[in-house]
């Protein structure tokens, strides 16, 4: 069977080196318009990086009239556990080396102050109680805090009420790196065809019922055809999408949202002091991804503290394509969603707008309000976010990552964007799922899944407490990640 992935991010590359594992007879051809993997918003610097395992998001656990919801907490973080044991696989099978190329741990840590104190500790009371976050730690003891992420308290009033928590195990992810480690294994060992600079420029249907993608390369014009079609192309999942002329292509239209942070390089000393991801609280009506947050940043071996995101409303697709190309993509039928978005989240529109114009001055005082004297203790300078592409689906705004398959089982994508990268191996393992069953119900595929995914079950991981200790040891020892809290 002959199978063309669109797009070798972290989703796309994933996406091939599960399926060659599992099914080593299929015909792997991966189509990328930039000049490498990972290049787009898999890039180190155009995301924050953190492991999202809902340790530290506020956002992952909404609270509605004084009732605090962990739902989604719980499945994230379960998704990123399943993550982890395909990541421990690589590692066991040689196609990374070393971990820490792309995995470090890194505490992660929330901080508030009045009046979301109390939100805090009551969702660190509904997380805690359960074996995902039994390690996670509360305090509202100035000293402590400090001891945990001192960047941000050392300038701080000791008169100023805070609450933190933290959970030491969380960690810092290059998925970059990871992309790139991932697509030299697949075409290396694996026999998947990988063609970089292609650009995709339409993709259609056959008489016979196979999909042609006509691409173009170098000015080169170039048709493949697959009988399996997955698109794993970030933002540029909707254009194509739309030329697919599937029946629920209607149902969706892209929100795009850009960002920006403050990024300043930092010495391996100054590192140690501050070894974590602190998280903060939202703006009233600002996306998600829009939490403020500084983080210690690990590319290449050099650290970096990042702040922000900055958003801005920014209408491309991806990072390095322009307007008219959103123009584009763009229907008829489309302007209703976009319409409807616009009137019913006005305020979230004035917020990524107010924010597009937001100059330095404001954003260094924004971090000096995170974390008190921060703007002058390190030289930091304004770098570019990748472009997230959120979902609008029957006129209604989405926030979450969806995975969208064709009746006929032959076109599946993926649209959204948080929590994303770190949930890919599990997205992307329920992709193949609904695309390709019936290499499933092979004893060797079911075999090999097992040797890669020890436990894939999200429900067993969040009911069975000794079955999630034991993955989670497992994997974070060939992880490099070391349990220093008890249980």
């Amino acid at each position: 069977m002959n199978v063309t992935i669109i797009g070798a991010g972290i989703m796309g590359t994933t996406f091939a080196v599960l399926a060659k594992e599992l099914a080593p007879e299929l015909d792997i051809t991966l189509l990328e318009r930039l000049d490498g993997p990972g290049a787009g918003n898999s890039w180190v610097f155009n995301n924050a990086g953190t492991g999202h395992e809902a340790n530290c998001e506020l956002n992952y656990t909404p609270v509605d009239e004084e009732i605090i919801s962990v739902e989604k907490a719980l499945k994230i973080h379960a998704q990123f556990n399943v993550a982890k044991q395909f990541w421990a696989y690589l590692i066991d099978k040689g196609a990374i080396t070393d971990p820490t190329t792309f995995i470090n741990q890194t505490r992660h840590c929330t901080i508030v102050s009045e009046p979301a104190i109390e939100e805090l500790r009551l969702r660190f009371r509904e997380m805690s109680a359960h074996h995902f976050f039994e390690q996670m730690r509360y305090s509202e003891d100035f000293d402590e805090i400090k001891s945990w992420i001192p960047y941000t308290m050392e300038e701080r009033p000791r008169h100023e009420k805070m609450a933190a928590t933290i959970v030491e195990t969380g960690t810092d992810v290059n998925f970059g790196a990871l992309t790139e480690q991932m697509a030299r294994h697949a075409a290396d060992d694996l026999g998947v065809k990988i063609h970089y600079g292609t650009h995709v420029k339409r993709v259609h249907r056959s008489p016979a019922g196979s999909w042609l993608v006509e691409t173009e390369s170098g000015g080169v014009a170039t048709q493949y055809k697959a009988d399996v079609l997955f698109v794993g192309a970030g933002g540029g999942a909707f254009p194509i999408l739309k030329k697919s002329h599937l029946p629920f292509a209607k149902r969706f239209t892209g929100f795009p949202v850009g960002g920006r942070f403050l990024q300043a390089p930092i010495s391996a000393e100054q590192a140690d002091q501050y070894r974590a991801k602190t998280y903060g609280k939202a703006k009233v009506g600002a996306p998600p991804m829009s939490v403020p947050h500084l983080d210690l940043r690990v590319a290449d071996g050099q650290y970096y503290l990042l702040f922000g995101p900055f958003a801005s409303f920014k209408p491309v697709l991806e990072k390095g394509r322009g307007f008219v190309d959103y123009l584009r993509s763009m229907r008829l039928h489309d302007i209703p969603g976009l319409l409807n978005v616009a009137m019913e989240h006005f305020p979230l529109v004035k917020y990524l707008v107010s924010e597009t114009f937001k100059g330095e001055k404001s954003m260094f005082e924004e971090l000096d309000s995170f974390a008190p004297g921060m703007s002058k203790k390190f030289d930091w300078k304004p770098v570019e976010a990748g472009q997230r592409v959120q979902i609008i689906r029957d006129g209604d705004l989405q926030m979450g990552t969806e995975i969208l398959v064709s009746k006929d089982k032959t076109y599946g994508t993926i649209l959204g964007a948080s929590p994303g990268a770190s949930v890919s191996p599990e997205v992307m393992l329920r992709s193949l799922e609904q695309m390709l069953p019936d290499i499933f119900s092979n004893e060797q595929a079911e075999k090999k899944k097992k040797e890669i995914f020890p436990e894939d079950s999200l429900e067993i991981l969040a009911k069975n407490p000794e079955r999630y200790r034991e993955i989670r040891d497992a994997v974070n020892k060939r992880l490099g990640i070391t349990q220093t809290a008890s249980r």
